[in-house]
């Protein structure tokens, strides 16, 4: 079951400019685990995506430890159907994203050891489309 928010105020809201170039200013240093997983590029992670690589470190690591995810894919994109003509107003959400900046932390863990946070990590980051790295409390 993928992520999306229960209820929005517009159902379909205007395209807002993202850059793609920024770094976070916030959100950006461990809150509530010992290890987290920061992406290195800006980008567009989906809740698919998200959903994708929570159930691959959940199933890894079993019923061991905690985890946080720290970001939610508040954005919903649009798009018209394939072979549609131009015009007849806005397409339907297709999915929900999150836009997200260069070093901001998506994921904690808590109650693992660093060698189990660094393979849950690794397996995560093969379902993102953005470059991850782990960081631990003693490496920041």
């Amino acid at each position: 079951m993928a992520l999306l928010p229960a209820r929005v105020k517009y159902r379909k809201p205007h395209t807002r400019g993202f850059r793609l170039n920024h770094v976070a200013g916030t959100g950006n240093k461990l809150a509530f685990g010992d290890f987290g997983l920061q992406v290195l590029e800006s980008g567009k992670i989906t809740a698919r995506q998200l959903e994708a690589a929570r159930v691959t470190a959940s199933h890894y690591l079993g019923r061991v430890g905690k985890v946080w995810i720290r970001i939610f894919p508040h954005t919903p994109v649009t798009k018209h159907p394939a072979e549609s003509r131009m015009g007849s107003g806005k397409g339907e959400v297709e999915y929900w994203a999150s836009f997200i900046d260069a070093g901001t932390i998506i994921f904690e863990y808590a109650g693992v050891t660093e060698d189990q946070a660094r393979q849950a990590m690794r397996l995560q980051s093969f379902k993102l489309p953005l470059r991850c790295r782990m960081i631990s409390r003693t490496s920041t």
